[in-house]
């Protein structure tokens, strides 16, 4: 399953990136996170690894967060694992015209055992949390760059 979400947000590239790419922020728009630990390598970077809880409907998510590529400005891509779930996330980030960054993220989800048989009925499920998690993000920054 293979889907895009696009948001604007009114703030420099650059202000986005740096809040984006700050572990610290994560529990300012990231739904449910109980914590972040760091595995491998320095958070971010290339090669790096860390495990992410999150608060679940019956008991905990536990996700691992690779990152593949780091090339920001332009690009940031990682892959998540969990039971069953494999994502690939790529994140572009552009500035079109001053103090307006337009962050476009493609995910790619590949299911195993049960979430298999599920996936196909959960498509527009999955894009619409995609998409309420950009905008929490969004609310986050916007609200961060005019300090």
């Amino acid at each position: 399953m293979k889907y895009a979400t696009e948001i604007s947000i009114k703030l420099p590239r650059e202000k986005v990136i740096e809040l984006f790419d700050n572990p610290d922020n994560l529990s300012k728009w990231q739904l449910g996170l109980k914590s972040f630990t760091q595995l491998e390598g320095k958070a971010g970077q290339e090669g790096s690894s860390s495990r992410m809880v999150f608060t679940g409907r019956k008991s905990d998510l536990v996700i691992t967060e690779t990152v593949k590529r780091r090339n920001f400005p332009d690009l940031y891509c990682v892959h998540y694992k969990s039971k069953g779930v494999y994502n690939e996330v790529v994140n572009h980030f552009s500035e079109h015209e001053p103090g307006k960054t337009i962050w476009k993220m493609i995910n790619e989800f590949k299911f195993s055992g049960m979430m298999a048989l599920m996936a196909p009925f959960m498509k527009s499920a999955f894009a619409s949390n995609t998409l309420l998690s950009m905008e929490r993000f969004k609310i986050f920054a916007e609200g961060a760059g005019q300090e």
